[in-house]
């Protein structure tokens, strides 16, 4: 299947519809309700401050902001989930800021949250929080605390389990950014397998939560291509060396999908192949190619009413659509201006509806973002499912 197909289709028959994306909330920069704590307060550089990770609750939405430069007071937080559309709410560390002492540039203890890049909710209303543990990613790599996952209970804000990787998972390199809770092959909650991307040392590592082992997978298809290093949105170009770090799961299909960012391909692998255990030696994963897109990218999600996934072509500021059971093809958005690097796309179980962070990452990433633009969005599409067509729709 050819995914860049869909995009060369899409735009020689535009139809316009406004409706279709909701600005949720928007910043110029992100802002956040600091203590009086000058030390922190000076530290902090809203210049290098950009969200990568997203969640719903009832009644907040939580964002993960990775500590990728010096400058960032908290990596995860949240803001209430009924505020005005387009308003710009003032950020709350999550669960408080006794956990982000790593905002004045040390770490008091590696039982706080040293730089989030994901955040996930399970079915016991619980928030797998996935620490990377590494500080100033992209000045100088600097590693201070083993990663972990911490479970806060969303009821009482407290951490109710701690869990830290085994030391044969990792590698040296190692930067945990996405994860997956698969609640439907094993069982939920404290029973459900846990699929991890390593995106600077490409792999997967699937916890086993039940037994609480790990293990670690390879392949090929999981490292950056270096002919996608360079990736453009706009007319502004950057390079990044990513590998896997898209991620996303259709219980029913029991297939977890996921891309390198330095990819034009998206792939797939069947639960049962992550979750037998470490492989055999000589031992192949069965990866399988889903296909080619236009472009590179970086969110992906499914919609588990009709199998539907959904990525974003970063060069086109897109979202578009495959199902693998009718091989389906949409274009859902196209928007220059809204859709500029989105870092994640959620399908919300709530409402239906598809939730994207839009995050400009190429300014932030080139030092040419402006506080005086709108650089980071949290959006909202209205989907219908795939037995309404809407082909060759493009929403502005």
């Amino acid at each position: 299947m050819v995914l860049s197909a869909l995009l060369l289709v899409a735009f020689s028959s535009i139809c316009v519809n406004a409706a279709n994306l909701e600005i949720v909330n928007q910043w110029n920069f992100l802002e956040f309700n600091l203590p009086y704590d000058y030390s922190l307060i000076g530290a902090f550089r809203p210049e290098n401050t950009v969200f990568t990770g997203l969640e719903l609750t009832d009644d907040r939405i939580f964002m993960a902001i990775p500590r990728l430069r010096s400058g960032v007071p908290a990596t995860l937080t949240s803001i209430p989930r009924n505020t005005a559309p387009g308003s710009s709410p003032v950020l709350q560390a999550y669960p408080n800021w006794s956990f982000h002492s790593a905002g004045k540039g040390n770490v008091s203890s590696c039982s706080e949250l040293v730089s989030v890049y994901r955040i996930r909710k399970d079915s016991c209303n619980r928030l797998w929080v996935l620490d990377s543990g590494i500080m100033t990613s992209l000045e100088d790599f600097r590693s201070v605390c083993p990663p972990k996952i911490l479970i806060f209970d969303l009821r009482t804000d407290q951490v109710v389990r701690t869990i830290v990787f085994p030391r044969q998972v990792l590698r040296l390199n190692s930067l945990l950014t996405n994860l997956i809770i698969d609640e439907n092959t094993q069982g939920t909650c404290d029973s459900a397998f846990v699929y991890i991307s390593d995106t600077a040392a490409p792999g997967i590592v699937v916890y086993n939560s039940a037994q609480d082992t790990a293990w670690r997978l390879m392949h090929p298809a999981m490292y950056p291509d270096p002919d996608f290093s360079d990736h453009t949105i706009n007319g502004e170009s950057f390079t990044l060396m990513d590998g896997v770090v898209g991620l996303a799961y259709s219980p029913r299909l029991k297939t977890v999908y996921f891309q390198p960012l330095a990819t034009d391909r998206i792939f797939s692998i069947q639960t049962s192949a992550l979750t037998k255990g470490p492989l055999a030696e000589n031992e192949v994963l069965p990866i399988e190619l889903v296909g080619k897109k236009s472009s590179q990218g970086l969110g992906l999600t499914v919609d588990e009413r009709d199998d539907t996934l959904y990525f974003s072509p970063l060069t086109e500021t897109s979202v578009a659509t495959w199902n693998p059971r009718s091989n389906r093809q949409t274009l859902v958005a196209y928007n220059p201006d809204l859709l500029q690097f989105l870092a994640e796309i959620r399908w919300n179980n709530k409402d239906g509806d598809i939730y994207l962070l839009s995050t400009r990452f190429q300014k932030f990433f080139r030092r040419t973002v402006s506080g005086s633009e709108v650089n980071l969005r949290i959006l909202r599409s209205r989907v219908r499912s795939s037995s309404t067509p809407f082909e060759n729709n493009v929403y502005y």
